[in-house]
Formats: structure tokens, sequence, C-alpha cells
């Protein structure tokens, strides 16, 4: 048992004194990283450029439903379904976001 924690002790150790330029970012990644923001940037904004047209949809449904409850409450449907895949789609971008500014300062950049 002594062993096992001596060598776990030994790893840490040695993998927190290993050199940085070992652990250091390459430029490559930094490229890579650069176009997934920025295919993630885009994705988001059809996200919300699509949502808005679903909420323009569900308020035009929703105004000429002329009293149908079956058109109203699609229109209904539509607009909270639009809200929750905005809301979604929004939340992974702040996650993504903070992922990606946990992992530089963690392991620096290029």
């Amino acid at each position: 048992m002594k062993k096992i924690i001596l060598y776990q002790v030994l790893f840490l150790f040695f993998l927190l004194v290993s050199p940085v330029s070992v652990r250091a970012q390459s430029a490559e990644v930094a490229k890579i990283e650069t176009f997934i923001k920025s295919i993630i940037q885009i994705l988001v904004t059809l996200a919300g450029l699509i949502a808005a047209g679903f909420f323009v949809w569900g308020g035009v449904g929703y105004i000429t439903s002329s009293g149908s409850p079956e058109t109203l409450e699609r229109s209904k449907r539509t607009i909270l379904y639009s809200a929750i895949g905005l809301v979604i789609v929004l939340a992974a971008f702040v996650l993504t976001n903070i992922v990606s500014d946990l992992a530089i300062s963690a392991f620096g950049t290029a």
C-alpha cells in the first residue's frame, strides 16, 4: 500500500514539475480552436435567426387564429418550443465559451 502511495506522489510530482513547453498549446491547436469557435458562433447565429422566424410564425398564427382553439394552441406551442430551443442554444453557447476560457486558463495559449 505504501508503494502505491509513493508511486502516486512521484507521478504527481513529475507531472507538476514537467516543463511548461511540453504542456503548451501548439499553433495548430490554436487554429483548430479558432475554427471551432467560428463554426459554433455561426451555428448560434443561424439558430437565433430560425428561432426568430418561428416566433414570427407563431405570433402570426396566434393573431390570425380567429378563435379556433386548435390553431391557437398550435401557435402557442410553436412560440413555446422556439423559446425553449433558443434557450438551449444560448446555454450551449455560453457553456462552450466557459469551457474554452477554462481550458485556456488551465493550459495556456500558443
